[in-house]
């Protein structure tokens, strides 16, 4: 049995346009001057949920969470175009740079 840290809430959620029909849901949780951790859910329209913030220490991580594009609570929910791996990994950038963050930890399921 696997044990995951309590529940927590994000202290911050915003979604980031992505100069196509598509904005990202992201939200922040953990410690903000934390080792920056993004967490990748697995997937076609999954979305992040609760318990996936379970899974790092929040007083020692900065944790971000975002639904991938057709995913979750990001817009629009299920579309196809404009999303491809690339445009996975282009999000990923994104967010990177509009956090600051030089290096980052990665981590999916």
């Amino acid at each position: 049995m696997k044990i995951l840290y309590p529940e927590i809430q994000p202290y911050h959620t915003f979604f980031l346009e992505t100069g196509s029909k598509h904005s990202v849901y992201v939200e922040l949780c953990g410690n903000a001057e934390g080792i920056p951790v993004i967490f990748l859910h697995g997937g076609p329209c999954s979305g992040t949920k609760p318990d996936h913030r379970r899974f790092f220490n929040p007083e020692r991580y900065r944790i971000i969470l975002f639904d991938q594009r057709g995913c979750g609570q990001s817009v629009p929910f299920g579309e196809l175009e404009d999303n491809t791996t690339d445009d996975l990994i282009a999000d990923m950038e994104r967010i990177r740079q509009h956090l600051g963050i030089d290096k980052w930890l990665v981590f999916g399921g």
